[in-house]
């Protein structure tokens, strides 16, 4: 078995385009580490419908060029054998370590394959890739990107000609292809033929962002921006300063892009301490609104003033926000949501007379809505402009939330009142998430055995009405690895994620209210429920 696994080592070492990557793996062979040369050499990583992603290093488990030029060859092959040999496919790509290599090698694989290749000029927000697809009727797209996963990971993200992610069969087939590839000698690299790109793709991906707005609203609300170390802040400063907003006051330490992401343990608005350095800058300027994208820009995270404290909105709060800002304006077409995202959207949509769409997670099936007009999900994604970007935006998201904080603004209110107003039309939907990082996957699929043998009768005594479990499907949804609980006026799904090693079990109560002296306390009970229920879904999960 040893020897094995150092002659496979060896044969990916001579294949292997990166000097580092050699030199890594050449190391791991002379110290003999057969613990870490098995797990980089116990399968491959595998292509899914969210691409690859992966921590960065040498062999088949991890992210690095061989495993990049795999996957292009593999998606250049599936492109031809869809009739679409001479194509164009748009490349774009982030700040991380890497993405510029895996970039340029995607772009020199399609090249080689006969496709047109085409390369954002630098490191761009995701959106505004997804967005170069259909401007330039390319049929396929490449995000490199690891969005908001740990510095050490980069990640490949492919698009269709229709300007959304790949769903399945596609992924299955484009996984097949890549496992086709016997050997990296048999896939053709030039040195050059592809185009790099102008700013013209980004500037009309800007002068889109301004069709988002109300042409005669007001743009007064005062902003602190962070871009998280990202890729947005170029871009989104040029959106606000197209729609006339006052420019945001910026988080200097985490303004421009650094793939070491220095400051922040996880670069994601959702995590723990994330978000200190752009409330110790609001607690400095007192802005109206903190908007933070992720690092490649496709969310959008929110933080308003509460009780004298900064405090992030919730994504369903934000969620809801803007659906009932599109509403006001008239917007009309379909609301969508994945089945994870709180329920009062369709709430919102019922009363407005809209037609509405539960997806499963993951902007890739929102995004295929007929007659979308807007869609979100809770975990910071929201399409606003689905004419545009079939995908989340964390740009036109930031512009549309300062618009309705303008809006309130001049009617000397705040988000806090309307998501207020929103709790004594529709009922108080509080929601809530218990999620679990692990270092061992095995945990994970431990739990879903637990709760699929023995489901939970009730949560926080409330009884469950119906257990479903949605690898079988329903009428609507097609089947997934995930469990879905309905309670009496409350609503559980437990799921692997998709992106990362972790159990996310996403849990909504809905507390009725008459009038606004109700909701302290309707806030006070539901927050009791949501503790009651992580507590016995902990339990029954053995997590």
């Amino acid at each position: 078995m040893h020897d094995d696994l150092i002659a496979r080592a060896r044969a990916w070492q001579t294949e292997d385009p990166d000097p580092e990557t050699r030199d890594e793996l050449a190391k791991l062979i002379d110290s003999g580490d057969v613990t870490e040369l098995s797990a980089r050499f116990s399968g491959t990583l595998q292509f899914g419908t969210a691409g690859l992603r992966g921590e960065l290093g040498a062999g088949p488990m991890r992210m690095n060029r061989s495993v990049v030029i795999r996957a292009a060859a593999g998606l250049a092959a599936y492109l031809k054998a869809h009739g679409h040999a001479t194509g164009t496919v748009v490349v774009g790509y982030d700040a991380r370590h890497k993405s510029a290599d895996f970039a340029r090698d995607t772009a020199a694989v399609m090249t080689g394959a006969g496709l047109k290749a085409v390369v954002l000029p630098r490191p761009l927000p995701t959106p505004v890739l997804a967005f170069a697809i259909r401007h330039l009727g390319a049929v396929a797209g490449v995000e490199v990107t690891a969005s908001h996963n740990p510095p050490r990971d980069n990640g490949y993200k492919v698009y269709l000609g229709d300007g959304s992610q790949i769903v399945p069969p596609a992924d299955a087939e484009i996984a097949a292809e890549i496992q086709a590839i016997t050997t990296l000698h048999d896939v053709p690299r030039p040195d050059t033929g592809w185009e790099t790109l102008d700013d013209t793709v980004l500037e009309a991906y800007l002068a889109r962002t301004d069709a988002v707005l109300s042409p005669a609203s007001p743009r007064t609300a005062r902003t602190v921006y962070t871009a998280m170390h990202g890729v947005g802040k170029e871009t989104l400063l040029a959106a606000f300063a197209r729609a006339g907003f006052p420019a945001p006051a910026l988080v200097a330490e985490q303004a421009d892009p650094d793939p070491d992401f220095p400051t922040v343990a996880f670069p994601n608005p959702e995590e723990p301490g994330a978000m200190d350095l752009a409330f110790a800058k609001a607690r400095e300027t007192d802005p109206d609104l903190v908007i933070a994208n992720d690092p490649d820009a496709d969310r959008c995270a929110a933080a308003v003033k509460q009780d004298g404290e900064w405090r992030m909105l919730r994504g369903d709060e934000v969620g809801s926000l803007l659906a009932a800002h599109l509403v006001r304006r008239g917007a009309q077409g379909v609301f969508a949501e994945s089945i994870v995202s709180s329920s009062l959207l369709g709430r919102i949509a019922e009363k407005a007379n809209l037609p509405y769409e539960e997806t499963l997670t993951g902007f890739k099936w929102i995004a295929r809505v007929d007659g979308l007009r807007y869609g979100y999900e809770e975990a910071l994604g929201y399409c606003v402009d689905p004419d545009g970007v079939r995908d989340k935006d964390g740009i036109t998201a930031a512009l549309l939330i300062t618009e309705l904080a303008s809006v309130l603004k001049e009617e000397g209110r705040t988000l806090l009142d309307l998501l207020d107003d929103l709790a004594v039309e529709h009922g108080l939907h509080a929601t809530d998430q218990l999620s679990v990082r692990v270092e061992d996957l095995s945990v994970i699929a431990d739990a879903m055995r637990r709760l699929r043998e023995h489901p939970p009768t009730e949560l926080a005594g409330l009884p469950v009405t119906r257990a479903e479990d949605l690898t079988r499907g329903t009428d609507k949804l097609p089947p997934t690895d995930g469990l879905r609980y309905t309670l009496t006026g409350a609503r559980v799904v437990v799921r692997p994620s998709g992106t990362e090693p972790k159990l996310k079990c996403y849990l909504e109560v809905v507390v009725p209210v008459t009038s606004h002296d109700e909701l302290p306390a309707a806030r006070a009970k539901a927050t009791a429920l949501l503790t009651a229920i992580k507590h016995d879904l902990s339990a029954a999960a053995g997590i």
